[in-house]
């Protein structure tokens, strides 16, 4: 199962297309305690998380907090999938 380090950089060097990515963090005191970041938002992709520029400045966001990546409307990585991936697996 790939991680979303290595999806969020696929899209950028073999795809190029991370500008249309929608990715759903964890961010606590937002609604629902998510946020979506766009894509175009992303500055840099480091080794444990992303630089995302905000109105504040930028950001460092750890990939643990990702909850979904998006493509055009449609899901390519969800932390739900992949949890209940590894529970059918045990079974």
């Amino acid at each position: 199962m790939q991680k979303p380090r290595d999806i969020l950089n696929k899209l950028k060097w073999h795809e190029r297309n991370l500008e249309r990515a929608k990715i759903t963090i964890l961010h606590r005191g937002a609604a629902n305690d998510q946020k979506v970041i766009s894509g175009a938002e992303i500055i840099s992709l480091s080794r444990g998380y992303m630089v995302v520029q905000s109105a504040g400045g930028e950001l460092e966001i750890p990939y643990h907090r990702i909850l979904q990546i998006e493509v055009d409307g449609k899901m390519i990585w969800s932390r739900e999938f992949v949890r209940k991936s590894k529970k059918s697996s045990r079974i």
